[in-house]
């Protein structure tokens, strides 16, 4: 468990910025506590010599009286799906080994703009494809709660790392649940902002369509500082979309009057007793803080995770296309032709769960299976889409489980796809339908934490953190 509490991440910038904390001081600190815990494998890669060296630049400048960024001095771990300078950015696939980024990602640019210093690259699943983070190529992460467990995926690594106190915060993808899964799994908070709200640009692609960056935090109030620094319209991703006012500003978390509707269909048959039992009492616990609760229902809800696990490979198989072994990344030397050398270094370098993925998106992209599955998939998704939009129009968040259970046991799944897929039947619908989502603690189960999800409208990210900032306090 954690061998340190941060303090706010406000404060601890606030702390740099007047000269009674020091930035090089943090840094040494976060990178100690990684190699303490390294036992639960959450770190691929460690940066050092530039954390070392932005950190000593921002010590210096604070010494001669200048204006130092709102993140100044503060540690975090970028998932290594992140272009980040420093160490390799592998996105945990063996295809990728060896590969240093020529430029940094805007999400990386943006934090480390206001004086944020990534101290290390988080383990994951190979490419973001999975919900335990045991698809990565180099290793499993562990649950910071039970070190048999899974911390879940694809941010496993991150949200792990956060909760061992490793640093502040971590960023993380979530293309299906991959932020707010491992932050239910873990006991952290993990944000999904709206789709294209922050920018993509120098991240690994999965599925376009659906990839989300975010940050996993100890708090909502954290989690909303950096989603402020990282939020905007970027001229490198054209998806980007304008930001609204400040998301750090939480002012506004009076429950009183807002309508939550509770998902009738995440509440149904497959959901653990004890997860159902915490839900069941933080919905009670808002009830009594003046929220009007009610139940709301998304018919084709129980449809999202079919739509999803066609859509999700199809853009994989398109993504994953770049990695031929000639360009960057690993290449095989043994190869007699062109040919010959695309099928070795494909086949060497891509780990089990990547070729599913690029196999079924394939054929459902092939001649005579797509309108049978992609197009169908896609107007499912229409559907599920418009479905979202007419409930925001009854009710101003909706609320459920992030997870039809607690964190399972390493291997439980490893030889069962769909009952590995089966873990992200709560979050693809976000995904899908492009909206915000935040995973919350929500007190335990048998030892281990539940997640509380919340949902709001496209672009209303600003009220679904002060929404859940309010929730936080009531939930404790």
């Amino acid at each position: 468990m954690p061998t340190k509490i941060w303090q706010p991440i406000a404060d601890i910038a606030a702390g740099v910025q007047n000269g009674q904390l020091k930035a090089s001081e943090l840094v040494a600190e976060a990178l100690s506590i990684i190699d303490e815990q390294a036992e639960f494998q959450a770190i691929i890669a460690v940066t050092p010599g530039r954390a070392s060296q932005r950190a000593a630049e921002i010590d210096e400048r604070v010494a001669k009286g200048e204006q130092v960024g709102r993140l100044a001095g503060v540690p975090f771990i970028a998932k290594d799906n992140f272009l980040v300078f420093g160490a390799e950015t592998t996105a945990a696939s063996n295809i990728l080994r060896g590969f240093k980024a020529p430029y940094q990602s805007t999400a990386i640019q943006k934090l480390e703009a206001e004086g944020a210093i990534c101290v290390a690259k988080a383990n994951l699943d190979a490419f973001a494809h999975g919900s335990s983070t045991e698809n990565s190529d180099f290793m499993t992460t562990k649950n910071p709660h039970d070190i048999t467990k899974v911390p879940g995926g694809s941010s496993g690594g991150s949200a792990a790392a956060v909760v061992l106190g490793m640093a502040p915060f971590a960023l993380g993808t979530d293309t299906g649940g991959s932020i707010r899964l491992p932050a239910s799994y873990c006991g952290a908070v993990g944000y999904k902002p709206t789709y294209g709200l922050v920018s993509r640009s120098g991240v690994v692609a999965m599925a376009s369509s659906t990839d989300v960056v975010g940050p996993l935090t100890r708090t909502v109030a954290d989690a909303a500082l950096v989603l402020d620094v990282m939020a905007g319209q970027d001229p490198l991703d054209s998806t980007t979309i304008e930001r609204q006012e400040s998301y750090a500003d939480l002012s506004d978390t009076d429950l009183t009057g807002k309508k939550i509707g509770i998902i009738r269909e995440y509440m149904a048959e497959g959901l653990n007793e004890g997860v159902r039992t915490q839900i069941e009492t933080a919905t009670e616990k808002l009830k009594n803080a003046g929220a009007e609760i009610t139940e709301v229902s998304l018919p084709t809800l129980p449809l999202g995770l079919a739509v999803y696990y066609v859509l999700c490979p199809a853009e994989v198989s398109s993504n994953l296309s770049r990695y031929d072994g000639q360009r960057y990344g690993f290449t095989v030397t043994d190869a007699k032709s062109l040919d010959e050398s695309f099928k070795k270094s494909r086949s060497q370098g891509f780990g089990k769960e990547a070729k599913r993925r690029i196999m079924i998106g394939t054929y459902v992209l092939s001649s005579g299976y797509y309108d049978a599955y992609y197009k169908r998939a896609q107007i499912v998704r229409t559907k599920l889409i418009a479905e979202f939009a007419e409930a925001f129009e009854q009710v101003d968040f909706l609320l459920g489980p992030t997870a039809p259970s607690t964190a399972f046991a390493i291997g439980a799944n490893a030889d069962d796809p769909l009952q590995m897929y089966l873990t992200d039947i709560m979050t693809v619908a976000a995904n899908l339908s492009g909206v915000p989502a935040i995973s919350v603690p929500a007190g335990v189960s048998e030892g281990m934490p539940v997640g509380l999800q919340i949902m709001a409208a496209q672009r209303n990210d600003k009220q679904l953190l002060q929404i859940a900032d309010a929730v936080e306090d009531i939930l404790g």
